[in-house]
């Protein structure tokens, strides 16, 4: 039986406002699987998901800051490092 890999997902900005909190550890095989997780753990980010299954388009998602992803589908290894910010970030 295959164990399921923990990783950490980081917020920043509005985010991390609405979680309440710098980080989450989650367990999770796939990005779509840990953003459920994390809106169990965070309903205030209960928009992160689309009704279609994608990530909401104010919302940008990164696996350990190599380029931005939207694959609900991205394979999670184990400490993982998922980083989520508002697309309106930046400056």
């Amino acid at each position: 039986m295959k164990k399921i890999p923990l990783i950490t997902v980081e917020f920043y900005g509005v985010p991390r406002q609405r979680a309440g909190r710098a980080e989450l550890a989650v367990r999770a095989g796939q990005l779509g699987e840990a953003l459920h997780a994390v809106q169990q753990a965070c309903p205030k980010l209960g928009d992160l998901i689309n009704a279609d299954g994608r990530l909401a388009s104010h919302y940008l998602l990164s696996i350990n800051g190599a380029g931005f992803v939207t694959d609900m589908a991205e394979t999670l290894e184990s400490g993982a490092r998922v980083l989520l910010l508002s697309a309106d970030a930046g400056g």
